[in-house]
């Protein structure tokens, strides 16, 4: 049985960690179609963002070998880093994730590439699965 989620939750992109945005891009551009989305680099990250119907595919390529993509990258290779859910209500969604005891990266949040308020939830609090809320 399904359980209901809280109203305006959405997928508002997955974040895929490349060696090389050049290398990667073809496929996503000329391949699947996806037309290209103008993203500002952040944490350390040059990032091209493709449109899949209204949802975001973030190639993130690592502009520092001490950022956090070079990280993951040497940890892991190439392959999804995080997917990010929009709500409605991020403050409030941090609050409820405090009051739950899911641990946050980001105490209180930041800007993103997308110019919208974020937060990153630790891995170990939610099944090994970096998750970034968003601001719908």
């Amino acid at each position: 049985m399904r359980q209901a989620t809280l109203k305006g939750v959405k997928i508002s992109h997955v974040g895929i960690a490349v060696s090389s945005i050049a290398e990667a891009l073809p496929f996503y551009r000329e391949i699947l179609g996806m037309p290209e989305v103008a993203l500002a680099p952040t944490d350390g990250a040059r990032i091209t963002g493709l449109d899949a119907d209204g949802a975001l595919v973030e190639l993130l390529e690592a502009e520092e070998s001490s950022s956090p993509i070079a990280k993951f990258i040497a940890r892991k290779g190439p392959g999804i880093h995080h997917i990010c859910f929009a709500v409605p209500d991020l403050d409030g969604a941090l609050d409820r994730c405090r009051a739950k005891g899911v641990r946050l990266i980001d105490e209180t949040p930041r800007v993103g590439a997308e110019g919208k308020r974020i937060a990153f939830l630790n891995p170990a609090s939610t099944g090994g699965i970096l998750i970034e809320l968003t601001e719908a």
